[in-house]
């Protein structure tokens, strides 16, 4: 550890870091399509949260949508765990991991996320949100667990 004491990993230098910038810019573009395919689903849907919404689109009404609510959790459980991944993984590349480590994880992370999503939003069956869910967090758990592991051991 005090080999690498005083050196910046959070640089584009380091490959590791490369790779993190690479992966969260995906799983950001991921989250913002998620985002702006709710109001997609409102309007094909006409079913709108507030009041002054449905002046928006004739024939419209408040009410919820199965469809909508579907993409609204899908939304959601992405900011509940996407976020972790970004925090995570930055302290992770901060303590310079194995470059190949580094981009498995990152790698089979984002595609997790991709894949529940996706099994989320056409509405395939169970359990394959759930395996893809539990590959993202396992991604997650490895990269805390590393950084623990590296960062307090005595």
């Amino acid at each position: 550890m005090s080999s690498i004491m005083g050196r910046n990993f959070l640089t584009l230098d380091n490959e590791a870091f490369r790779c993190f910038t690479f992966y969260s810019c995906l799983l950001f573009l991921k989250v913002f399509a998620v985002a702006l395919f709710t109001p997609v689903q409102r309007f094909r849907k006409k079913a709108f949260i507030s009041p002054e919404d449905t002046k928006l689109a004739e024939g419209s009404e408040v009410r919820e949508d199965p469809d909508v609510e579907r993409v609204r959790r899908a939304h959601l459980n992405d900011l509940e765990n996407i976020p972790i991944f970004f925090m995570s993984s930055l302290l992770f590349v901060s303590i310079d991991p194995h470059v190949m480590l580094a981009k498995w994880l990152f790698r089979i992370y984002t595609i997790a996320r991709y894949l529940h999503t996706l099994v989320y939003l056409l509405t395939v069956p169970q359990p394959a949100r759930a395996l893809c869910f539990a590959v993202g967090i396992t991604c997650n758990f490895i990269v805390i667990a590393y950084v623990v592991y590296n960062s307090f051991s005595i």
